[in-house]
């Protein structure tokens, strides 16, 4: 830890993703502060925060990536059920700060969602950057969500949570089709699970991952508002 670089908060800076640590995998950086600058600044250079309220802030690019195309996104027979039956209503931005709030509180191993990291990506939500999805059930409650960054045609995933079977699921499937349709490339899902990788997910190399920023952190998406337009049509869409 002591031979990591130490990031100055009055320095808005990163060394180069490249140069992370093997073991533990990814580990770049610690110190510095999340200023919305900074975290900006993280994301479009492959970089992300991860640590817990004892720890300084550690920053970490990970390699493999793990990612989602947005046309790889599977829909397993029974999401097409659940999708079919129209069971969650989907919404965007009508619940940020309770989605970020969910993520952190319903898993059961803990959460590195310190307060601090409340703070700071609320705030990038106030400035348009950082968005959410969230699904109801048909009682109008809050069952499932989702939150990241969009910049360029890119998303970067922060985390998701479920109260309800499939509801993280569909607002993937509903994410997915969304971002394809506004021109998006790519959804960073950082760190691989048997979960991403059943919805769609796969992983590449921290090279090809940080070349596909390159081309598209600078590019404007079609769509230039963020909007939940996209809807489930079990007419139009396959398997």
């Amino acid at each position: 830890m002591s031979a990591l670089p130490w990031i100055d908060p009055d320095h808005l800076w990163f060394p180069p993703a490249e140069e992370a640590l093997n073991e533990p995998d990814g580990l770049l950086a610690l110190g510095g502060d999340l200023a919305p600058e900074r975290i900006v600044l993280a994301y479009r250079s492959g970089i992300f925060p991860w640590y817990s309220d004892d720890q300084p802030i550690l920053w970490w690019s990970p390699d493999p990536r793990c990612v989602l195309f947005p046309a790889d996104i599977h829909i397993s027979r029974s999401l097409r059920r659940t999708l079919n039956r129209g069971a969650f209503t989907v919404t965007s931005d009508q619940a940020f700060r309770r989605v970020m709030r969910l993520c952190g509180s319903t898993r059961p191993e803990g959460t590195w969602i310190t307060d601090e990291m409340e703070t700071a990506y609320n705030e990038l939500h106030r400035q348009g950057v950082a968005h959410s999805l969230e699904a109801w059930n048909a009682s109008g409650d809050l069952v499932g969500g989702l939150y990241g960054l969009a910049i360029g045609r890119c998303f970067f995933a922060e985390s998701m949570f479920s109260l309800e079977t499939n509801a993280s699921r569909v607002l993937m499937v509903h994410l997915a089709h969304q971002l394809q349709l506004s021109g998006y490339q790519i959804v960073d899902c950082q760190v691989a699970s048997d979960h991403l990788i059943r919805m769609g997910a796969t992983t590449i190399s921290r090279r090809q991952f940080l070349s596909i920023l390159e081309h598209n952190v600078d590019q404007q998406p079609d769509a230039l508002k963020w909007a939940m337009d996209w809807r489930w049509n079990k007419q139009e869409v396959s398997a």
